[in-house]
């Protein structure tokens, strides 16, 4: 016969960072939305892999800021 093991489990949750798309959907104004670092660092990545795709020169700065300016004018 098989035994099953029992694993603890940790009690504490943890809220998982909210997806753009939820942030999208959410009824936040434009006047009092900031984006978290990690919908940027998200966003960021998306206009990254897109820039390297196209063979379009750029840095992660670049991207950083873009991605900001996308978010913020996406509630407006």
């Amino acid at each position: 016969m098989m035994e099953t093991k029992k694993f603890k489990t940790n009690n504490k949750s943890k809220k998982a960072p909210e997806s753009v798309d939820a942030v999208k959907k959410s009824n936040v104004t434009a006047s009092n939305y900031e984006p978290s670092k990690e919908e940027i660092r998200v966003k960021a990545k998306e206009i990254y892999l897109a820039r390297i795709a196209r063979n379009e020169q750029g840095t992660a700065e670049d991207d950083w800021h873009k991605a900001e300016k996308l978010l913020k004018g996406s509630k407006k």
